[in-house]
């Protein structure tokens, strides 16, 4: 009897000694794992790696597809495909971040970029005139300042700024107003 006590005694002291503790698990987060291949694709990037770039920005992009953060990604990969080549790739990248996140005021410069990489500058500044949204004004003048007209991209930037100050991409305009005038007027 004693020792049938002695010996439960010794299977709880053993059990509670033991440091047992439950495994880890693993939890899978899509949008922390899409930061993870977007930080990833910058560093091939930096190697010069451009098609695993172009990967890992693509599979940010799925884990991560219609959120503001996947504007980022969308960029990373236009800006990607536009410096080894392929501008045409690279416009639907740069819309779908405008469409994600149109207050970020770089996604339009490489926009406007794309466009005259493609030859399209004169297309886009005729239809942009005819358009009264705020976004296509923008655009339009990113276009002047490409095509090199200094006066009318301030005039218009200024439009935009004045009809719609309170809109959150309207300090970066006014900064990029700023160094228009500043460098080229």
């Amino acid at each position: 009897m004693m020792r049938n006590i002695l010996i439960f005694l010794l299977c709880v002291t053993m059990f509670l000694c033991s440091g047992y503790r439950k495994p880890p698990k693993y939890v899978i987060d899509a949008e922390k794992d899409a930061f993870f291949h977007n930080n990833v694709g910058l560093n091939y990037l930096k190697d010069r790696i451009y098609y695993a770039a172009i990967q890992e920005f693509k599979i940010a992009i799925s884990l991560s597809p219609s959120t503001q953060a996947s504007a980022i990604f969308y960029n990373n990969l236009g800006e990607t495909y536009r410096f080894i080549g392929y501008p045409d790739l690279a416009r639907t990248c740069f819309e779908d971040a405008i469409k994600l996140y149109g207050l970020n005021l770089q996604y339009y410069i490489n926009l406007v970029k794309n466009y005259v990489d493609l030859g399209l500058l004169n297309n886009k500044i005729n239809e942009f005139q005819q358009s009264n949204n705020v976004y296509d004004r923008i655009k339009l003048g990113l276009l002047y300042v490409e095509n090199k007209e200094y006066r009318k991209a301030v005039n218009t930037l200024d439009e935009v700024c004045s009809d719609e100050p309170d809109l959150l991409i309207i300090p970066a305009l006014r900064q990029y107003i700023k160094e228009i005038i500043e460098n080229y007027l």
